[in-house]
């Protein structure tokens, strides 16, 4: 009854996680969940104002495909206030969440057999979608020591003739990560030399940290001619819910995007795009105030996580993820309910974390890094110092 391309399509596996801990907590037990990819704000107060003023209007039917005009133009705003990129509303497609954009764009990209280069650790639903499409995902390893930054030597080594697309996430997606301009710009150079489409996803911009964020699309006309910019409302402004995301970039790709999407969803919620334009065009004091609660969270979690046994964390740089390793708890064992069980990867190690301390986190493996397991660190003081307690707890106790 199955298409065959569904037989082995990886169900997200943080949002898995997402739903274990709710259905664990939904029994009575009392789990700390670091899974969610999500802020723990609530959504900025006039942007809700926006929303209900949207409906006394009567601003609930159809939109265009692509966005209400005044949306678009307060994307190119955006683009030009932060990233220094210029674009008119015809350059921009505003979907349902970036994951939605991502999507439109691998319909619109990919032929069967059409390679993607994705530099690992990635966010899960890079190679999913590519494969749902025929495409073929190509992970290129970045290194821990350099904080997972681009490596561009082995970006180059990996492409082929079938070589059509590199997706950039930056800050990243699982890690942290926030790429330097020079690894950047050593990408550029190979995507024009080597005609490719750079897709880059800057979901986490406004969750810079440490120096400032750099689209690569900005660093110069030819790379921004090939180069699909995708943001979206959920991080910044904590709209995970509302589903707006959006893209810009070479007319003709958002033009085949748009149409893949009038086929498939058509426009995105009326209301929530006139709640996006408040959000995009408004104060950003918010964002301010968020970001620098985050940074202070995320010095947090990261000491804490090197203060464990057997577990060490490189310092993200953006987002609000810690990549810990957690690879020198492999060969350990510990007791079940009905047997010894020793630990042999991230998904070992996530199952001992709920089920001895109750706490939730993301295995690595999904993620192309089985050695790592992801904590999301949107969450509160007092969790964050309880979860990392009862993990210090139980990993004392494995043999």
């Amino acid at each position: 009854m199955l298409a065959e391309r569904v037989k082995t399509l990886a169900p997200s596996s943080t949002l898995a996680v997402q739903a274990k801990a709710k259905a664990l907590r939904a029994q009575g037990i009392d789990v700390i969940s670091f899974g969610a990819g999500e802020p723990d704000f609530d959504t900025p107060e006039r942007i809700k104002a926006a929303a209900v003023e949207a409906m006394r209007r009567g601003q609930t039917k159809y939109t265009e495909v692509a966005g209400i005009p005044e949306l678009r133009r307060a994307v190119c705003a955006k683009f030009k206030r932060d990233n220094g990129l210029e674009y008119e509303p015809a350059d921009v497609l505003v979907a349902c969440g970036a994951k939605h954009v991502l999507f439109n764009m691998v319909v619109a990209v990919l032929d069967p057999g059409d390679e993607v280069l994705i530099p690992s650790p990635y966010w899960v639903s890079y190679p999913e979608q590519a494969r749902l499409v025929g495409g073929v995902p190509v992970e290129v390893a970045t290194s821990e020591r350099t904080g997972f930054d681009l490596d561009p030597e082995r970006l180059s080594a990996a492409v082929t003739p079938r070589t059509k697309v590199i997706v950039l996430n930056s800050p990243n997606n699982p890690t942290g990560a926030v790429f330097s301009a020079e690894a950047l710009r050593a990408v550029a150079r190979l995507a024009v030399e080597r005609d490719l489409l750079v897709v880059s996803d800057e979901c986490y911009e406004a969750l810079t940290f440490e120096g400032r964020h750099v689209s690569i699309a900005s660093l110069g006309p030819e790379i921004r001619a090939r180069t699909l910019v995708i943001n979206t409302c959920s991080k910044a402004y904590a709209m995970t819910g509302w589903r707006i995301g959006y893209a810009a970039g070479p007319r003709e790709l958002i033009r085949a995007m748009t149409d893949v999407q009038s086929q498939v969803t058509s426009n995105a919620s009326s209301v929530a795009q006139w709640a996006a334009v408040e959000a995009l065009a408004g104060s950003q004091d918010e964002v301010g105030r968020m970001t620098a609660e985050f940074d202070r969270r995320r010095h947090r979690i990261v000491n804490g996580l090197n203060a464990l046994p057997g577990v060490s964390c490189v310092k993200p740089k953006g987002a609000f993820y810690a990549f810990a390793n957690v690879s020198a708890l492999f060969g350990r064992s510990w007791e079940s309910a009905e047997t010894p069980v020793r630990l042999r990867g991230s998904l070992d190690v996530a199952a001992f974390l709920l089920a001895e301390a109750r706490v939730a986190v993301v295995p690595g493996l999904d993620f192309g890094a089985d050695t790592h397991v992801r904590l999301s660190y949107a969450t509160s003081d007092a969790l964050i110092g309880e979860g990392l307690a009862r993990m210090g707890a139980a990993i004392r106790k494995l043999r």
